[in-house]
Parts: structure tokens; sequence; C-alpha cells
């Protein structure tokens, strides 16, 4: 019989405290499931009376034929914020309350970017669409918990600026949430690559997140995230990053055709994501 040296049993206590771990992992992504759509840059603008309109028919659409989600997440540029005080908000808070399920919100550019100056800003916006959601909320950005997994709401806005960026807090949460080992999926407004092919320096700076490299060398290696969900440019795209499933979903704002508005239905199912372009008709 091999004789057992110490340093061969510490080996195996090592070994047999980790196993638990990773089964529990494992175990959670196994078990852990979800149902939403992903609506971006809607643009909802009170002059435009087609886009509130359009708002309406989204809801009545889900309402109908998504009648099982957990909830509908919007992921900025949700109303155009160009009216004094906060009537625009207001009304898309409104028309998004009627949905069947929870509503869940991050800024875009419009939010943080409001014309007027007198529009509505951070605060009023986490008062309208963040508080009284059941969500843990760091500073900026948020988490909610749903059947085993994490849905990070993480703030990617500049304060009266079009590009975005990660503030050092903001990723200092994601990690914070990522390090649970729990699936997780990433909600923001600006996306991780110039996936368009655009060759305009001002472009790319103004549409992909600008500290995306650190942000993918820092987050995009956690096994646990499964996917995130961006927009802004308004083009779709599902591409992977490390592994993970970076998703952007076509702006609400560009109808297939007459009536035909797109969101993403998305489902997490055994640690696997899929997905699927819609439309309201």
């Amino acid at each position: 019989m091999k004789k057992l040296t110490r340093r061969s049993f510490l080996k195996g206590a090592a070994i047999g405290a980790v196993t638990p771990l990773l089964a529990h992992a494992e175990s959670q992504n196994t078990q852990s499931s979800l149902k939403f759509i992903h609506i971006t840059d809607s643009h909802m603008d009170l002059s435009n009376p087609e886009s509130v309109e359009a708002m309406e028919l989204m809801v009545d659409f889900v309402n109908k034929h998504y009648k099982d989600l957990d909830f509908v997440c919007f992921g900025g540029d949700n109303f155009n914020n160009n009216v004094k005080g906060d009537k625009d908000a207001l009304m898309f808070k409104e028309i998004t309350d009627k949905l069947h399920c929870p509503t869940l919100h991050v800024r875009g550019n419009k939010e943080a970017n409001p014309k007027p100056n007198d529009a509505i800003n951070l605060k009023q916006f986490q008062e309208l669409f963040v508080e009284g959601k059941g969500l843990r909320v760091s500073g900026k950005d948020w988490v909610y918990e749903k059947n085993g997994a994490l849905f990070l709401g993480l703030d990617s806005c500049i304060e009266h600026a079009n590009n975005g960026r990660y503030s050092d807090e903001t990723i200092a949460f994601a990690h914070k949430m990522l390090k649970s080992g729990k699936p997780t999926i990433i909600l923001n407004h600006h996306p991780y690559t110039n996936y368009w092919g655009g060759t305009e320096k001002k472009d790319i700076h103004k549409y992909v997140l600008n500290n995306t490299q650190r942000v993918q060398r820092e987050l995009f290696g956690y096994k646990n995230l499964l996917a995130t969900l961006s927009g802004h440019k308004h083009i779709d795209s599902v591409k992977e990053i490390q592994g993970v499933k970076a998703i952007v979903t076509r702006g609400f704002i560009r109808p297939l055709d007459l009536d035909m508005y797109p969101m993403r239905y998305v489902e997490l199912k055994g640690g696997n994501i899929s997905e699927k372009l819609i439309y309201t008709a």
C-alpha cells in the first residue's frame, strides 16, 4: 500500500475542498433559467406620435404573445429626454408599466445627455425606473436575481456625452457580482466592439465602449458570464468574445417594415443562451 505523505494528504484535501465548489457552480448553471425580451433604442419622442404608438404596440404584442416572461429589459435611449421636465419619462413609464411582467432599465446617452438641461437626470431616472423594483443598487448600477441567475444593469454612460465607458466603481461592482459564480448576463448601452466595421475614429469613439479592452480583459474571463446585451448603434449583431455571447439588438426605432419593430427574445436554460430577433408584426 502506497504511503500517504503529509504533502499528498494536503493536496488531496485541497482538491476535495474545491470539488464541491465546482459542482455547486455547475449545479447553478444547470438549474438557472430565464425568459425575457431585450428592447433598446426605442427613442420615444413626444413630438413624434408614431414613436409613442410604437411603444403601445409593443406592449400589446408582448402581453398577447409572450405571457411567460420573467421580465422585459430596456437598454437605453429609451426616450429622447428632449422636453422640459419629465413628461416623456412619465409617458414612457406609464406605457411600459402596462406590461404583464417586471421591467428593468438602464440609461443610454439620451438619458445621460438631456436637452434641454432641465430634462431628467440620473437621480430622477433612478427614482422612476430603478427604485422599488427589488434591485440591489450600487451607485449607478444594479443587479436583479431571478431563478438562480444574476442580471446586471451596468451604466456605461458619461454625463452630457454620447460616448461611454465603465467607471472603476462599475467594474468593481461587476467583479463582485461575477465572483458569486452564478450564471450572469450584463445589460448596458454601449457595445464592446466595432462589429459594424466602421473606419472613422470619431464614429468608433462615439459608439464602442471606450475602455472595452480593459473590460474584456477583466470581466469576460469569468466562465459564469454568459452574455451581454447592448444597443446604441441600431445595427443587429451576435458574436462571441472569449466565449461570452455579445448581443447587440437592432434599434427598436428601426422597423423592418410597417409596424415591424425589432426586439430580441432571450432564454437562459441549463447554462446555455438562446436568442432570436422578433418583431411586433
